[in-house]
């Protein structure tokens, strides 16, 4: 009994752990830019002393949805949808480069070009500042342009360029932070073909109808686990009770 009981235990624990992971990728089905967490299960045999006669169940996370989101115009200037692969070079809060997708990007009260969340921009040159200016435009490339405060309508001036990069994806991993990073977590060099939608913003590639249904299903497995859990325990206890009066 102590196999049943001890598969459905850890069945039962690591369901709880995938969903988790689903009620996750819920909460952030209107993240901008957000990437789906993949989960999986599989059987997994215990090692140790003697033959590997026990096995548990593994909840497992193989990667990440690349799917890529729907874009949604917002008519806004600085916010960017990467068109296709890539992603946006920015300077995480420990100072290393990680990188995002989320685009809908502003202007501190310093100039500097962060994103929502307050991370640094990452252009050529290192974090982009932006001076005063009445108006801000980001080409295809990633360029952007300045209109200063005081001159003409047709006075645009280029600034810098934001940093785009797009290694293969999947050399690319998700840190506890959200951000991405290279398998190797080394500086990805810049990449020229990256092309952005200005005025829009990348929405969650997370399918709430699939990961409500989902959520469900693993619902419903737990509690087959804990009641497997309960019946291993009530076979055992007719097992004794019948040695007892033997």
């Amino acid at each position: 009994m102590d196999r049943m009981l001890y598969i459905s235990m850890t069945g039962a624990k690591h369901h709880m752990h995938s969903m988790q992971s689903v009620g996750n990728n819920l909460a952030n089905a209107t993240t901008t830019g957000f990437r789906e967490d993949l989960s999986q299960f599989r059987s997994m045999p215990v090692f140790g002393p003697g033959h590997p006669t026990r096995a548990y169940a593994m909840a497992e996370r193989p990667g990440l949805n690349f799917t890529s989101g729907p874009i949604q115009q917002t008519g806004r200037d600085l916010d960017i949808a990467i068109d296709g692969d890539g992603w946006i070079a920015v300077q995480n809060n420990d100072g290393t480069e990680a990188y995002t997708r989320a685009g809908n990007l502003k202007i501190t009260p310093t100039g500097q070009l962060v994103t929502e969340k307050g991370l640094a921009v990452i252009g050529e040159d290192g974090p982009i500042a932006v001076p005063p200016a009445e108006k801000v435009e980001v080409a295809s490339d990633g360029t952007i342009s300045i209109r200063p405060v005081g001159q003409n309508a047709v006075g645009m001036a280029v600034i810098e360029r934001i940093k785009f990069v797009r290694p293969p994806l999947q050399e690319m991993y998700k840190g506890k932070d959200g951000l991405m990073r290279h398998m190797s977590d080394q500086v990805q060099p810049a990449n020229a073909n990256v092309r952005v939608v200005s005025g829009a913003l990348e929405g969650s590639n997370v399918n709430t109808v699939e990961a409500m249904v989902k959520m469900i299903d693993l619902q419903r497995n737990y509690e087959m686990q804990v009641k497997s859990m309960s019946a291993a325990s009530d076979i055992a206890e007719s097992t004794s009770s019948i040695m007892r009066i033997s």
